[in-house]
């Protein structure tokens, strides 16, 4: 589709961009495409009590669930990025997403305190027993395990923790401009999707 479309103005020929389209809606599965809160606790249970790296993985999980990261985020995480004293993390969006400052809960904090004890030597903060990133295949492959372990009734991959944690700002009620910023979306129709689900909107539809 061209980009720029032209126009005539007083006989002359004027080119104006056209406005970004919408990116067509992808067929449903029937499969369920986020993880909900508890399915997220069970799958860092699960994470923990298998492997060598426990810790690490029901870190990755969290991560992935609460500031909405990909994959691509997670595996180039730093410590520069994160201030454990102030608890704040410094996200750096991939595919052209707006970075953003997210706040520190004391869940992460734990974990990525544990991390830091674990692995002290690397700037990474998610790395192997050779101290060097953590791949994206293996952390795929992590989540399949874990989800799998849990119990969750489809394959899971770690794109559903950051659909989880859109459809979970949305239940809460927050704004759709402050989700989109907070997972970095650079078109607000990639956020609308969470917010349409959102199950306070039909709340007053029944009184009985």
């Amino acid at each position: 589709m061209p980009q720029n479309c032209p126009t005539y103005i007083f006989g002359k020929e004027e080119t104006r961009p056209q406005k970004a389209s919408p990116p067509r809606k992808k067929p449903s599965t029937g499969e369920r495409e986020y993880v909900r809160p508890d399915e997220v606790d069970a799958m860092m249970k699960a994470a923990k009590g298998v492997g060598l790296h426990g810790e690490r993985d029901a870190a990755m999980i969290l991560m992935l669930f609460r500031h909405g990261l990909r994959t691509a985020e997670l595996v180039a995480l730093k410590w520069s990025q994160i201030d454990l004293k102030k608890g704040y993390l410094d996200v750096h969006r991939a595919k052209g997403g707006n970075d953003a400052r997210h706040p520190l809960r004391g869940p992460q904090l734990r974990a990525l305190r544990a991390i830091a004890r674990e692995y002290p030597s690397s700037p990474y903060v998610f790395t192997t027993e050779r101290k060097t990133p953590i791949s994206t295949r293996s952390v795929r492959l992590i989540i399949a395990r874990a989800g799998e372990l849990a119990g969750i009734p489809f394959p899971t991959h770690p794109h559903q923790l950051r659909h989880g944690c859109g459809y979970y700002l949305a239940s809460k009620g927050h704004d759709t401009r402050a989700i989109q910023d907070y997972l970095g979306h650079k078109h607000i129709y990639h956020t609308v999707r969470y917010t349409k689900m959102a199950p306070q909107r039909f709340e007053t539809f029944w009184d009985d």
